[in-house]
């Protein structure tokens, strides 16, 4: 869309995103990982907490609960109510302040009180798909691993990095292409960038730092 494009060149895409997302609001897992919620629990809760929920809400929601309790033996202890309360301002809360206390208890009677660093053990829990998996397993326990929101998904399509009608295909496809290096680190860059620069409508490809390498897929109108 505009003018000759020069060939997409990933190291050279995120060298520029890691200086264009610095002033940016973080991702929300990221953020409450540098604020010290490392555990892979926190992690996953936090990231329940996030399905269908603005970052700026999933953060101080997520705070909430883990004053409450930080571990499986706490949150176990929490009645419904009392996790449903804390996470009101979340989508779906009253579901998944079940869903939290569940995993918890799971976690203190199947695991001894210790979440594995395990792929499947995280998805047998109900609410728990694959993006939040991944993504609490890359941030907490530093396995490779994609985690493919809305962001990572229509950005990289719309580069023409990658070319998939699908979320789970997009992971498929970056898993065979993109460089391990950056499967943890695309989703902290995406997220915000996604957010306030190469936004689903109306993307801001005057302000874009990878305008000559992006394909523009799809895009109809920029600002």
């Amino acid at each position: 869309m505009s003018g000759e494009k020069i060939p997409f060149d990933i190291h050279e895409a995120v060298e520029r995103l890691r200086k264009a997302v610095v002033p940016l609001p973080k991702a929300a897992l990221f953020d409450l990982y540098d604020q010290g919620y490392t555990s892979l629990f926190e992690q996953l809760l936090a990231c329940l907490i996030s399905i269908r929920t603005f970052d700026e809400v999933t953060v101080p929601t997520a705070l909430r609960l883990f004053k409450l309790g930080r571990t499986p033996e706490a949150i176990s202890a929490l009645t419904p109510e009392q996790i449903d309360e804390a996470i009101r301002a979340c989508t779906y809360h009253e579901a998944k302040s079940f869903q939290i206390l569940t995993i918890a208890q799971t976690i203190q009677q199947k695991y001894q009180g210790e979440l594995p660093c395990d792929f499947e053990v995280l998805t047998s829990f109900r609410g728990v798909g694959p993006k939040c998996a991944n993504l609490a397993l890359g941030i907490a326990c530093g396995q490779p691993r994609i985690g493919v929101d809305i962001h990572v998904h229509r950005i990289t399509n719309r580069w023409g990095y990658v070319q998939k009608k699908t979320p789970e295909n997009t992971l498929l496809a970056l898993e065979t292409q993109l460089p391990k290096m950056y499967w943890v680190e695309i989703n902290r860059l995406l997220v915000p960038f996604g957010k306030h620069i190469c936004t689903g409508n109306l993307p801001k490809c005057s302000a874009c730092v990878l305008l000559d390498m992006c394909q523009q897929v799809d895009v109809k109108k920029h600002r």
